[in-house]
């Protein structure tokens, strides 16, 4: 993969690892909404090869390829986040679920059942399941999450700040405690497909053939897990702190 001068020969290189690319990118799809367009993401992926293939100085072989998917693989993600592909009233729908689980949480003592949600949501149990189905691709925590307020234009105006980083939220040990005490209360069906999609690593159709069930029931299972380990997080969709960053406490407001 060298060319005539001893450097290494990027077009056979970028070809060589495109199929590397693909494979990422069908494995996320089957993840995300079907809004989604998989050559949005193969397209990002191959920006993200191009820089790996820029930085790398160790040589090829199974550590480049290593290495390249952690950058292919981040670069999709960065452009999903740019794009904010999960629709804003999709995303208020599913905050008004987070809502109302936290709520008869704090009535009942226990998880509510999807009955019990789709009574507080005033809606029949199907429209409540056909909502948990759009949702597919919701996520635990999003930029958003670190503002105060219910600010639309939070995700594009921060996205670039070094504050606003999702990763130091989960980083937090505070927040690692509660999404550990918020997963062992999921119940046990969903705890189960937790399990199988983030452990093992099962697509939903495999894991409906684990459970006995059709893909779209794990697809809602999914989303209903997430939006109640968002509403113990999250304390029923209230938003963290914007200033809070890893290790930092929130600053102090200024003395009169």
């Amino acid at each position: 993969m060298y060319d005539a001068n001893g450097k290494l020969d990027k077009t056979n290189l970028v070809e060589a690892y495109a199929p590397l690319v693909k494979r990422i990118a069908f494995q996320l799809m089957s993840k995300l909404p079907a809004s989604v367009d998989v050559d949005d993401l193969i397209q990002n992926g191959m920006m993200g090869l191009l820089d790996a293939l820029g930085r790398y100085e160790h040589g090829l072989g199974a550590q480049f390829e290593t290495y390249a998917a952690q950058r292919i693989r981040g670069a999709m993600l960065d452009g999903l986040r740019e794009n904010d592909w999960l629709p804003r009233s999709l995303r208020r729908d599913m905050r008004r679920i987070e809502s109302a689980i936290h709520s008869l949480e704090q009535q009942f003592g226990r998880q509510p059942s999807e009955t019990e949600l789709a009574t507080a949501l005033d809606m029949p149990l199907e429209e409540y399941q056909r909502m948990l189905q759009d949702a597919r691709g919701h996520q635990l925590v999003y930029l958003e999450d670190f503002n105060r307020d219910d600010d639309d234009d939070y995700l594009e105006r921060h996205f670039a700040q070094e504050d606003s980083n999702p990763l130091d939220l989960l980083e937090d040990a505070d927040m690692r405690r509660r999404l550990v005490d918020a997963i062992e209360r999921l119940p046990e069906r969903e705890q189960m497909v937790m399990a199988l999609y983030y452990d093992e690593e099962l697509n939903l159709r495999e894991i409906g053939e684990v459970l006995g069930v059709t893909e779209s029931r794990v697809c809602q299972l999914h989303s209903q897990a997430v939006a109640r380990l968002r509403a113990c997080i999250f304390d029923g969709g209230a938003a963290m702190p914007a200033a809070r960053k890893r290790g930092r406490p929130p600053k102090k407001p200024a003395p009169n």
